[in-house]
């Protein structure tokens, strides 16, 4: 197996779950390595990969579904044919794909999830023929978030922190490795207008966070009615801020945020880094009471 590989192996694990990507227990040849994928969602398929030992100068291959899709009829063949897809849109010689691919593959299906609630909906107005009401509906939600943006704007350097009220953050475990640093800072929150507080006074109070190389962030808050709200910071670390929300989402967290700090040691970790950034987002969101459903899940394979 390649660093590269394992290095993608470690990282899909840690922002997915133990199991994404595990070691087939059937290996074919000498030559390649075959892994089996389970796609994000609590339905989805896994499917079978072969890694040439080339890998990432060439891409792996999609030997065929493990599991279907819900044991839905016909869903299997879809989620192959979508990561397929995905895969072969994402793929660049000499770079790790996997987490690109399974991020186009969770866009493609909630692209066809939106096109079948659409029609859902366009074939209940015209059952109902009451189109205005739903359409009032989804106006009010598009003034709430506006009216939470506005909030936002222009406001920091009017605050006073020194006067407020410290957070109240649940502090992750600090790993270090190569020399570069990592810490999560976890707290609930109510609204996108305190998220973006509760960061402004975590910069401003604590001089060791403002000082570090990335401060990446990411939130998930409901609001009234059927709104909801999310958003997410690279600061600077490519792509980091993604995949926190995409931690997020996978741990159903919501009125959370997440800051990861990274303080960088002068040694390169390549894909590494996203499986530490998400480790110490995980360790800590855990510890702050979310992902419950995750601990049950554990207790759940345990018991077996």
């Amino acid at each position: 197996m390649s660093e590269d590989l394992r290095d993608e192996v470690e990282a899909l694990n840690s922002i997915y779950g133990e199991g994404c990507l595990s070691l087939s227990e059937d290996q074919d040849d000498g030559a390649s390595t075959t892994y089996i994928l389970q796609l994000p969602g609590e339905e989805a398929s896994s499917l079978r990969l072969r890694f040439p030992h080339s890998y990432p100068a060439e891409p792996p291959t999609v030997l065929g579904t493990q599991h279907s899709s819900g044991g839905k009829r016909g869903a299997g063949a879809r989620d192959l044919g979508v990561f397929r897809e995905a895969l072969g849109t994402v793929f660049q010689p000499g770079a790790v794909c996997l987490y690109d691919a399974v991020e186009e593959f969770a866009r493609r299906i909630e692209e066809e999830k939106e096109r079948e609630e659409l029609l859902r909906r366009e074939q209940h107005d015209e059952d109902e023929d009451d189109i205005n009401e739903d359409g009032g509906g989804g106006e009010e939600g598009v003034n709430a978030s506006r009216g939470e943006k506005a909030a936002l704007n222009g406001s920091a350097e009017q605050i006073d922190f020194a006067s407020m009220e410290p957070p109240p953050w649940t502090v992750s475990d600090v790993v270090v490795e190569n020399k570069s640093t990592f810490v999560a800072h976890v707290a609930r929150v109510s609204s996108p207008a305190q998220a973006k507080l509760f960061l402004g006074h975590l910069l401003w109070s604590d001089r060791r966070v403002r000082a570090a190389t990335h401060n990446i962030s990411a939130w998930r808050i409901r609001g009234p009615g059927a709104t909801s709200y999310s958003d997410c910071d690279d600061d600077g670390e490519d792509a980091a801020g993604g995949r926190l929300l995409r931690l997020l989402q996978l741990m159903e967290v919501w009125d959370g945020m997440v800051v990861v700090s990274r303080w960088y040691g002068g040694v390169k970790l390549g894909p590494r880094r996203f499986a530490l950034i998400n480790g110490v987002a995980r360790d800590g969101l855990v510890k702050a009471g979310f992902g419950e459903k995750e601990k049950e899940k554990d207790r759940g394979k345990k018991g077996r």
